[in-house]
């Protein structure tokens, strides 16, 4: 694969697919779903991971318009700032809005302490809470050998009680099946007063699991991601515990 296929990707893939390298699939604007089932990847644990980094501000566009501009920026290190008292804190959250086959509907997430369970509905849990977007970051794990019991999982990402900072993150939420490559979303759009962003919908259609690149910030909480989406939960303020704090 030459260099400037891995920018612009192929034009009749149904998503952007890394090189043998990398073994990735990176979900875009334009190559926006892909399908576990027909990848072989519907059984198992899908393990989800959300990791991020401080960087500066990106002067004259994102790094994807850049690179258009400046091709051989590609070859340069991201600019990161570490962890200091100059930084802006930011504590992004993992979690996920369930719809199973039988109507039942809710939320695992840290905030609440609503970590689920893997091996009984809803067949989702979180492993933990990241205060700090360390290497390993926030997991997550969906059992897909109860995929006939789910409708729909919305995952997505949020700022606790922190400064609204998505522009000062390069967050990536990567999941990786059972079998194949892993998949990739960036969360590398500007929206500097956004909240929350739900990520990606991992969704059964008439018994195909397929995974679909959503990227849609929001200026709110859980209840604005749950009006966009059509969940239809009760929503009231939540508080972490003061272990996950």
């Amino acid at each position: 694969m030459g260099f400037f296929d891995g920018l612009w990707g192929g034009r009749d893939a149904d998503f952007d697919s890394g090189s043998a390298a990398t073994n990735a699939i990176e979900l875009t604007k334009r190559h926006h779903q892909v399908s576990l089932t027909k990848q072989g990847a519907a059984t198992g644990h899908l393990r989800v991971n959300l990791s991020w980094r401080m960087r500066t501000s990106d002067i004259g566009g994102s790094p994807r318009e850049s690179l258009f501009r400046h091709p051989f920026k590609a070859l340069k290190p991201a600019e990161i700032m570490g962890h200091g008292q100059s930084m802006v804190n930011v504590d992004l959250d993992l979690g996920c809005l369930y719809e199973l086959m039988d109507g039942t509907k809710g939320v695992v997430q840290p905030l609440g302490g609503y970590f689920g369970d893997v091996n009984a509905a809803p067949y989702v849990k979180l492993s933990g809470d990241d205060r700090f977007g360390s290497a390993s970051g926030e997991t997550m794990y969906v059992n897909l050998d109860h995929r006939e019991q789910i409708k729909r999982l919305l995952v997505f990402v949020y700022i606790y009680d922190q400064t609204p900072a998505f522009d000062r993150t390069h967050a990536i939420v990567t999941l990786y099946p059972s079998n194949g490559p892993r998949i990739e979303i960036h969360l590398d759009e500007r929206h500097p007063q956004a909240r929350s962003c739900a990520v990606v919908m991992i969704e059964n259609v008439k018994g195909e699991l397929v995974v679909r690149r959503e990227v849609k910030f929001v200026y709110g909480f859980q209840a604005e991601l749950d009006r966009l989406y059509g969940w239809g939960l009760q929503w009231g303020r939540g508080y972490k515990s003061k272990v996950d704090r």
